[in-house]
């Protein structure tokens, strides 16, 4: 069959485009972590204080958070295997152009291209894979957005080796190969289109549940990304500064890039399940549930420094808030246009990077400050009950949630 054979949700092809998009999200969101693991290394060659040494993160969530609006568009207009090819270009172009600098501040700048290439295996891959499932579409969603936390899983542990072995410039160029030999070729893959039949009938349930919600699609939108902001300020904490915590409290960066591993073998679990559960309760519950438990996960990180009690409370952490992101994403396909998922989904997404980049540099500020974490640890709790409080005043005020419908 060519590429332009029409195709259907919930069908064997579906499913095979969800391996094939979560294949992409595993090799693709390598870039989100690299640079974490290799802040000690930059410290170490750079000597910068630690707020400086956050830029380039910084960088790479500001393109992360642009790309998902961007490639999210381009997803909208001429489908996802354009988008993951141009994505590619440029996170290759944003590895081997770091790799080569010794400058800071240049290696920092071309951060923000490995950002956004890196968004396409997010918010984008999420706005696709929804369209083609129906009745699955919870779990589908909550599988390619594990690709994130998977990748996180992964990568941390190999590139640990890679530098330990080559240095990091050597396993940024490696980062950009594969962007071109694997990324790329897998993008053929999804050249499929979704049958226009269906198309319309999504496009005419948007409509009414769009109706049955107490805001318009724009306020919803950015009651949702204000909440984004708030709940990932507070999680950027210990998924950005946990290899250097561990540093500095003397266990090396190797002991906290396994921590964060294991966070994000959690993180897994945790969107796996609150796929599932949010195909049964709606996106909005799905949302305050994880929201709630994350706030537990980061109070546990408040007195704890012992090296064995940080593994377990950062397993905690991933098993609490792994599904917090992609029910956003839920929100806004359950509730907004199909044809408009691409650009909606991104600007949710984006929201959410922008609360990690911004939370990721006001933590290493606050080190700073305070030569400690402890303080910044409480900012993201602060943060994280603004969070709970708007989710939770939408469960009043928004959307009518998924057992209200099926009873109406």
């Amino acid at each position: 069959m060519n590429a332009t054979t029409p195709y259907y949700p919930d069908s064997f092809y579906s499913l095979a485009r969800l391996l094939i998009t979560l294949f992409i999200a595993i090799v693709g969101n390598a870039g989100m972590w690299a640079i974490v693991v290799i802040m000690p290394n930059l410290g170490d060659e750079f000597q910068v204080a630690r707020s400086v040494l956050s830029i380039p993160y910084t960088l790479t969530m500001l393109g992360f958070a642009l790309g998902n609006v961007f490639l999210g568009r381009i997803v909208d207009r001429f489908g996802i295997t354009k988008a993951i090819i141009l994505a590619s270009v440029l996170n290759a172009f944003g590895y081997v152009s770091a790799s080569i600098f010794d400058s800071f501040f240049a290696l920092a700048f071309f951060h923000l291209f490995i950002g956004l290439g890196t968004a396409v295996s997010f918010g984008p891959l999420l706005a696709d894979i929804s369209l083609w499932f129906k009745k699955y579409r919870g779990i589908a969603v909550a599988i390619t957005a594990s690709g994130n936390y998977i990748s996180g899983a992964i990568f941390p542990i190999l590139l640990g080796g890679l530098i330990s072995d080559y240095g990091w410039r050597i396993s940024y160029f490696l980062l950009a190969l594969s962007c071109i030999l694997i990324i790329l070729p897998a993008s053929f893959f999804l050249r499929r289109s979704l049958d226009k039949e269906f198309s319309d009938e999504q496009e005419r349930q948007a409509s009414v549940m769009s109706t049955s919600s107490r805001f318009k699609p724009l306020t919803l939108q950015i009651i949702l990304s204000i909440a984004g902001i708030c709940c990932c300020v507070a999680m950027s904490m210990p998924q950005i500064h946990l290899v250097t915590m561990c540093v500095d409290l003397g266990y090396g960066s190797q002991v906290g890039a396994e921590m964060l591993s294991l966070m994000l073998l959690g993180g897994v679990i945790s969107r796996l399940i609150s796929g599932v559960l949010v195909d049964f309760i709606g996106g909005v519950k799905t949302l305050l549930l994880g929201s709630s438990l994350q706030l537990i996960g980061l109070i546990l990180y408040y007195p704890t420094t012992e090296m064995n009690s940080l593994y377990i409370v950062s397993l905690i952490f991933g098993l609490s808030q792994g599904g917090i992101v992609p029910s956003y994403a839920i929100i806004v396909r359950e509730y907004m246009p199909p044809q408009e998922a691409g650009a909606r989904v991104g600007i949710v997404i984006m929201a959410t990077v922008i609360g990690m980049a911004f939370g990721g540099w006001i933590s290493g500020v606050i080190f700073d400050a305070t030569n400690s974490y402890q303080l910044a640890i409480l900012n993201g709790i602060v943060w994280n009950f603004i969070n709970i409080v708007i989710v939770g005043s939408l469960l009043f005020f928004g959307p009518a949630n998924r057992l209200e419908q099926k009873v109406a």
